[in-house]
């Protein structure tokens, strides 16, 4: 389970043990873990879901990705929201929100991160790096 606290870890120079470090002024970047001794790269685990080894080191998301699942949520909000999961470059799937109309979002659409964390659900929200509307075919 993930605890997010005021600080954030960073890796060390030659260290695989991360530092604390004050959050950053712009808030737009994720942290993920990869483990050590196999390379798996994820997103707030405890332990690597390959391997099973605890020693994770703390990296940098570059923000970039794309929509692998996206779904349109009518419960618990005044208007329709879409939830998606993102996959990030560096190889981890992340639970967020692309901004845009719920029902123009789709598999295979390449995201960039626009906060990391929403102030009212606390998710990273996206934001589209193509043309939104598409021509229908």
């Amino acid at each position: 389970m993930y605890h997010h606290s005021g600080f954030a870890t960073r890796p060390a120079v030659g260290s695989p043990a991360g530092l604390l470090d004050p959050p950053t002024a712009d808030g737009d970047t994720i942290l993920f873990q990869r483990c050590t001794w196999c390379g798996t790269a994820m997103y707030h685990r405890l332990l690597c879901p390959v391997c099973q080894g605890g020693d994770l080191r703390t990296e940098r998301s570059e923000g970039t990705g794309t929509v692998r699942h996206s779904t349109v949520v009518h419960r618990n909000t005044p208007a329709a929201r879409n939830v998606s999961l993102i996959e990030m470059a560096e190889g981890f799937v992340v639970r967020g929100r692309v901004i845009g109309p719920p029902i123009g979002i789709h598999s295979g659409d390449r995201v960039r991160l626009s906060t990391a964390k929403d102030p009212v659900r606390g998710e990273p929200v996206f934001q589209l790096r193509d043309e939104p509307y598409r021509a229908w075919h």
